[in-house]
């Protein structure tokens, strides 16, 4: 599969695996930010993508990011969007954290997206967990 990338700022970097085999693609901030703690933003990465029909880009955070605080909010590129991908972070952290051009901010996976076909009922089939959330199945 092939997605299309257009580079519409100069300093983006295309999306890259890191590794062979690895799930996710690396995505690039194209601007120097600091994000306080407690607050979100929107980094650009200076992108559009092409993603094909039946498919969906899935952001996701970079673990590394993450140990220090650092955690993408939304996350859902559809095949239809055509606009710059930008990535919402937020600081969940004690302390300023820093991103600079060209830094990793998080990574996308790309997937198959089944389409349903919605069916409203009065009644819906039971099963063993029932409506049991939030803890109903114990810590250990």
């Amino acid at each position: 599969m092939e997605v299309r990338i257009k580079k519409i700022h100069p300093q983006a970097r295309l999306p890259q695996y890191s590794h062979a085999g690895d799930a996710g693609l690396d995505l690039y901030s194209v601007v120097d930010e600091t994000i306080a703690p407690g607050e979100r933003k929107a980094i650009p990465t200076g992108i559009k993508m092409a993603i094909p029909p039946g498919y969906v880009g899935l952001i996701w955070d970079k673990s590394g990011l993450s140990l220090e605080g650092i955690h993408r909010l939304a996350g859902v590129v559809d095949a239809g969007y055509r606009g710059e991908v930008k990535v919402v972070l937020v600081n969940l952290g004690s302390q300023e954290f820093r991103i600079a051009v060209g830094m990793k901010i998080a990574q996308m996976l790309i997937q198959p997206v089944e389409t349903v076909k919605i069916v409203e009922t009065s009644e819906l089939d039971p099963t063993s967990r029932g409506e049991g959330g939030f803890g109903s199945t114990g810590r250990f």
